[in-house]
């Protein structure tokens, strides 16, 4: 199973060992593109600061995250394993992995990033701004230049696997399966299920939507499951306790789509 992820704007302070050694990252075919982006990002960021903060999408309070950027080559990496905070990653919680899980996440999850395109758990990087919706000078759209050169290397990463995409939209723009790849794969959308006045009524969560992905993609790495298809994922996901609803795609070539209902948010 492969398991794609949005990054968080949250993450580690600072780095704790050696610095970002580009050619030693996973996915060396994105290898060029990274090296565009992050020179790109770091000319922006040691030109005028206003402009930077508007081009990242930060208000003054965070022209701390422009000063950030500009140490990316030199500033101490960390895993991208502890990079990430923020609810989804609290609720994943990878540095608690050990023995098969921690196995099973360094080769089954994929984090998407503006600035690296995508990431293992075990790839190191230093802490950075760039999110994907970012249009960099000389580069442009980030998530159109991702595209490009993801599509021949995520359909080979992928093989034959289930891929179970719980990306949001800004980071689903720069990878979208099709054809046979997109037939195995399976979205989510988590619903609030609650009781009033005696019918049951349900919505779309946004802060714990990010939680739950964070569970299922834990309780899926400890349980060793490996489904091979849509199906197959939402019976597993039953036998660990979820209520998970299934939508087969009504046109071929395209995702399934999951609903994972919860009653406690």
């Amino acid at each position: 199973m492969l398991v794609l992820l949005p990054p968080s704007e949250g993450k580690a302070a600072a780095g704790t060992g050696p610095a970002l050694d580009l050619a030693g990252l996973s996915m060396p075919e994105l290898n060029s593109v990274r090296r565009q982006v992050l020179d790109s990002l770091i000319t922006l960021c040691e030109g005028d600061e206003r402009k930077a903060l508007e081009v990242l999408g930060l208000g003054p309070k965070l022209h701390g995250e422009v000063l950030r950027n500009l140490d990316l080559r030199e500033a101490p990496a960390l895993t991208v394993s502890r990079l990430y905070t923020g609810v989804l990653y609290d609720a994943l919680d990878l540095p608690s992995l050990e023995g098969a899980a921690a196995a099973r996440a360094a080769g089954g999850i994929l984090i998407f990033s503006g600035l690296w395109g995508a990431l293992r758990p075990t790839d190191r990087v230093p802490p950075y701004r760039c999110s994907m919706g970012v249009r960099l000078p000389g580069i442009g759209a980030l998530a159109g230049q991702w595209r490009t050169v993801m599509a021949p290397v995520l359909p080979r990463l992928g093989g034959e696997r289930l891929v179970l995409d719980l990306r949001s939209a800004a980071y689903g723009a720069a990878w979208k399966p099709t054809g046979a790849v997109a037939e195995r794969t399976a979205t989510v959308r988590v619903l609030h299920e609650k009781i009033v006045d005696g019918v049951a009524k349900r919505s779309v969560v946004s802060h714990f939507n990010k939680a739950t992905k964070g569970r299922v993609t834990r309780d899926l790495l400890i349980s060793g499951a490996e489904p091979r298809n849509p199906v197959e994922l939402a019976d597993a996901l039953r036998d660990l306790g979820w209520t998970v609803e299934t939508a087969e795609p009504k046109m071929p070539g395209t995702p399934w789509a999951l609903d994972i209902v919860v009653a406690a948010v």
